[in-house]
């Protein structure tokens, strides 16, 4: 067993970032490479109806993911912050605060979304057979969303600590699991779609019972928790956790509505946007991987007093997203066809998916720098920023385009209108993502107090040189 520290304060930005990035994108695009396969072995059944009922309970279940990537965020946040300063004590009592915050918020969601399903499936466009089966896949995964939540908040305390191979491991072995059982239930057994959901509450299973062995055992990250402990230390990770949330809810209430755009063109195009739901993690993963990897880094150096080190963090980051995704784009337009051919899709699905990766999967160069600018205000500071940048995103920047975009092109047209977007947006949230990291230096330059993203009696008081963490916690 060894004690947490921090890792980033000291060293290459730019190897940090990398190294971070790589194993983070390892884990999570072998679970979104699975995820794809997963839709796959089902297109392999013949039926255009259980694709699209993928799809729809896609855009249910991206929202209960959401929520619990925000509290993922506020654990990596406070847990690093807290290491970066040399606070071992209050690092190990938030990070079980944050395992418990997670339980109560999954449970809570759990008990919400299940009655709902019906609903919302009709509220997307779900009809007959198609939502009767998307119903189904989604009452049994919706039961084993505390695991997911468990699995998740253990990832990100992990990767808090700089351990970027366990953090790796937890999505990667969940990845591997479900690879080996897709399909033996889907096809062999004959489950199809309820196949593929048991499959996944397994996935879940391990991934929150290997990452919370490792921060228990090797990290010593949680201990016994108390009614006062968690009093004191919920409070600064719901100052993160809460925004950080309402941030992440906001993508899947844009998805949602580009599905429910989608639906008046039949369930070959609703098929076809399960297909580049699929598409995009795995071809972005990274990208996700990216933001999920800076957090530690802004957050250690933050609380180190390092604020020499947060703009290169910025820029760093930036300059790999810009790189990354002109690789991927032009691998994607350039395979179009054949990408698009793989489903089983109908000629007009097909043409949907060819035109997105074209034309639309240019537009991750904006979301990138949109993802690395929310991670630097959920660090430093300032996740309403992030909230009110990503919800803009999804409203403003979403709504009226895809709007557009069906009335003038038709499906192609929705697709289109939900990439337009993300260029203002994105460029807006970098510009102050740089603006908010000068303010921060000029502070800390000047001797004053730097903003802190969880002020209180919980948290260590804010830093303006790295001297002044020595005498935080002795």
């Amino acid at each position: 067993m060894t004690s947490p520290q921090a890792t980033f304060v000291h060293g290459s930005i730019m190897r940090h970032v990398a190294v971070m990035t790589a194993t983070g994108s390892i884990g999570l695009v072998a679970v979104f490479v699975v995820d794809l396969l997963n839709l796959f072995y089902i297109s392999l059944l013949g039926e255009a109806e259980l694709a699209a009922a993928i799809g729809y309970a896609g855009s249910i279940l991206f929202f209960t993911t959401s929520v619990t990537i925000g509290v993922m965020i506020a654990s990596s946040a406070t847990v690093s912050r807290a290491l970066g300063a040399g606070k071992l004590r209050t690092a190990r009592q938030l990070a079980t605060a944050a395992v418990v915050f997670m339980t109560g918020c999954t449970l809570a969601l759990t008990l919400a979304t299940l009655p709902l399903i019906g609903p919302m499936l009709q509220l997307l466009g779900a009809t007959g057979r198609t939502a009767d089966i998307a119903a189904r896949f989604l009452f049994i995964v919706t039961l084993s969303t505390p695991l997911l939540g468990l699995g998740m908040v253990a990832s990100g305390l992990l990767r808090a600590t700089g351990d970027a191979n366990r953090a790796m491991w937890v999505t990667l072995g969940g990845g591997l699991l479900t690879a080996a059982l897709d399909p033996l239930l889907i096809l062999a057994l004959g489950l199809g779609v309820d196949g593929a959901a048991i499959v996944s509450v397994l996935s879940r299973l391990f991934m929150a019972v290997a990452g919370l062995y490792w921060c228990a055992r090797r990290h010593r990250l949680l201990v016994r928790p108390t009614l006062a402990m968690l009093a004191e230390q919920v409070r600064p990770i719901s100052a993160i956790a809460i925004p950080a949330i309402l941030t992440n809810v906001a993508t899947p209430v844009g998805n949602a509505y580009v599905t429910s755009a989608l639906a008046p063109y039949g369930d070959g195009a609703v098929a076809a946007w399960a297909v580049i739901g699929r598409i995009i993690p795995v071809a972005f993963g990274p990208l996700f991987a990216l933001t999920g990897a800076v957090g530690p880094i802004f957050g250690q150096n933050i609380g180190a007093g390092r604020f020499d080190r947060l703009r290169t963090t910025l820029k760093d980051s930036l300059l790999l997203t810009l790189a990354y995704v002109g690789t991927v784009w032009l691998i994607l337009a350039l395979g179009r066809n054949g990408i698009s051919a793989v489903f089983g899709l109908t000629a007009e699905g097909q043409g949907i998916v060819a035109f997105f990766c074209l034309f639309s999967a240019g537009s991750f160069m904006f979301l990138g720098a949109l993802f690395v600018s929310n991670a630097a205000f959920n660090n430093l500071g300032a996740p309403l920023l992030s909230t009110g940048f990503n919800w803009g995103r999804a409203t403003l920047g979403t709504f009226p385009f895809v709007w557009a975009g069906g009335r003038l092109m038709g499906p192609d047209g929705v697709i289109l209108g939900q990439s337009l977007g993300a260029v203002a947006f994105g460029v807006a949230a970098m510009v102050s993502a740089f603006g908010l990291i000068e303010k921060i230096s000029a502070r800390g330059a000047a001797g004053n107090q730097v903003p802190v993203p969880h002020p209180g009696p919980a948290e260590m008081p804010p830093l303006s040189s790295p001297q002044d963490a020595s005498a935080i916690d002795p």
